[in-house]
């Protein structure tokens, strides 16, 4: 017998912060931050999308309504749920360490509809599921008595030094994966310096609130 039972989450007190950090989220990599760390983009959709296909060709196949239909259906509904309790797995594991290591959390007010229109990465970035760990993050945060901040959207986060402060435009271009400063010299991992950005972004929204 098993008893579901509804509590009221207990929200702690504010902490007084003493380490911050910040978050660029990405396709290659899903989670970039400030301190030099990557989490993989563990992909999920995509280790299963051909099973998940071979099971759709075969339910095209059934008749609609009958024993093997409806088995079938079974097994893809089944699938589904299997990719989304990994991927709710992995995005717990991340958003946990994260919150539980850091008091201030900065992310990027990432318009994920805007960039789904990109064909190309619309798989790959709704497999990633950015707003699902920027939530977890802000819950997990405000649980916890730290502090989450979403910088503005449009804050060009890839294109300036950190070190110097000097932004070039020139570096709109994904594929260029290296941060080269035109003024101070400055070579850097590219989501490296945009996640040191966000972090610096979201301490000036702190400080000026």
């Amino acid at each position: 017998m098993s008893v579901i039972v509804e509590e009221e989450a207990v929200i702690k007190e504010k902490v007084i912060p003493s380490k911050a950090i910040g978050i660029d989220l990405g396709v290659k990599d899903l989670v970039i931050t400030s301190d030099y760390e990557k989490y993989d983009n563990n992909k999920i959709f995509a280790k299963y999308e051909k099973k998940l296909k071979r099971l759709q060709r075969e339910l095209a196949r059934r008749e609609k309504g009958g024993k093997n239909y409806n088995k079938t259906k079974l097994k893809i509904a089944k699938l589904h749920e299997k990719i989304k309790n990994t991927r709710k797995h992995y995005l717990n594991k991340i958003a946990n360490k994260i919150v539980l290591e850091n008091d201030i959390i900065v992310t990027e007010n990432l318009k994920v509809k805007e960039m789904s229109k990109n064909k190309r990465l619309a798989k790959y970035i709704l497999d990633a599921s950015f707003s699902k760990l920027c939530s977890l993050l802000e819950w997990k945060s405000k649980l916890q008595g730290k502090f989450y901040y979403k910088i503005d959207t449009y804050y060009p986060s890839s294109q300036i030094c950190s070190y110097c402060g000097q932004q070039d435009a020139s570096l709109k271009d994904l594929s260029i994966r290296e941060y080269k400063c035109q003024s101070c010299g400055r070579e850097l991992d590219r989501d490296i310096n945009a996640s040191i950005n966000i972090l610096f972004e979201g301490l000036k929204l702190r400080y000026q609130n």
